[in-house]
């Protein structure tokens, strides 16, 4: 299995699925019988909502327990108060996803000051040192992603086209991650089209983002938006206009899926497995707390999505049956 993109600190990947624990290790873990706080950018998102349960399924399997669960709403200084506030509990670990780098970072410098193992999903604070602050990073291959997104988007692209880019405006290694490889694969593969941007800083602020792309852009033929909870926004805004746009994204929650079955503007997904990083993410807490020294950058890899296999990669995802809308597709390719 190979990955297309490097940690924070320019490591090398390590496959998730090596994190695991061996029996000795599962015994230790059970007999130390932990409590972890988990500290999420949302508690609301399909990918939350997944991860999350990853995260409980790994931890509740050798006796650990989530004793709470921070929702930040995507505000940094929330997600500080939040982290501050955990570093002077009695939880013995914390596992965050951070919303930013230089913004949050001494909150997160503070856990682990506090005596607590900390692991992060998907992002590194600036300044925070592997083995130091922090045990890990557990996160999705995002260069993989932007990638596959772009591959994705081409087969729509005319030649001499021009295909928008609408991203998290918010320092985040992920979704800038997902941009530059979204980039390099257009540049490589199509050299003919032209890349214009547009960035977004809440998720509120997404149609007015892409009204002021297209104003700007009216010649604009396809769209990558950072993930999918935007991309639907943005279907919304195509919405009622005199022509569609071909979008791509990042994420295969319940609402894009179902936008991507019924043949609508977004023609393809770049999917992660979000329970299977919760999984990991969990397993690798476990694994700092009983004094097993982690890789620093732990990843899964993505996986591309369309019309064509949106049933199947529905249950890899969600682990559970596709809903009826998907299944109708199956049968009316």
């Amino acid at each position: 299995m190979s990955f297309a993109g490097l940690g924070p600190h320019g490591e090398r990947a390590t496959p998730a699925d090596r994190i695991a624990l061996t029996e000795e290790d599962a015994a230790a873990a059970r007999a130390g019988r932990f409590n972890l706080a988990v500290v999420l950018h949302t508690t609301t998102s399909d990918w939350s909502r997944q991860e999350l349960a990853g995260i409980v399924t790994a931890l509740g399997s050798h006796g650990a327990a989530v004793v709470e669960v921070a929702d930040c709403g995507f505000d940094s200084d929330q997600q500080n108060r939040e982290l501050r506030r955990l570093a002077a509990t009695n939880v013995d670990a914390v596992i965050s996803i951070p919303i930013g780098n230089a913004v949050v970072a001494q909150a997160h410098r503070a856990v682990a000051h506090a005596g607590k193992k900390l692991i992060l999903l998907d992002n590194a604070p600036t300044g925070l040192i592997p083995g130091a602050d922090y045990a890990g990073v557990v996160s999705c291959d995002n260069f993989g992603l932007g990638a596959i997104a772009a591959e994705l988007l081409s087969p729509y692209l005319p030649e001499e086209g021009v295909a928008g880019i609408l991203t998290y405006g918010v320092d985040f290694f992920a979704t800038k991650e997902r941009e530059i490889a979204f980039r390099k694969w257009i540049d490589q593969n199509r050299p003919d089209v032209t890349l214009v941007r547009a960035k977004f800083q809440t998720i509120e602020e997404t149609g007015p983002a892409f009204d002021r792309l297209l104003a700007e852009n009216d010649d604009l033929d396809g769209i990558f938006v950072a993930w999918d909870v935007p991309a639907v926004k943005t279907v919304g805004a195509i919405r009622g206009r005199r022509r569609s746009l071909p979008i791509t994204t990042v994420d295969l929650g319940q609402e894009v899926a179902q936008h991507l079955a019924a043949g609508g503007p977004v023609k393809g997904v770049a999917a992660q497995r979000p329970y299977e990083q919760g999984m990991a993410a969990g397993n690798a807490a476990l694994l700092a707390l009983i004094g097993r020294q982690l890789p620093s950058w732990i990843v899964l890899p993505g996986f591309p999505v369309t019309k064509a296999n949106v049933v199947e990669a529905y249950q890899v995802v969600w682990h559970a049956p596709a809903p009826a809308g998907l299944l109708r597709a199956r049968r009316d390719p």
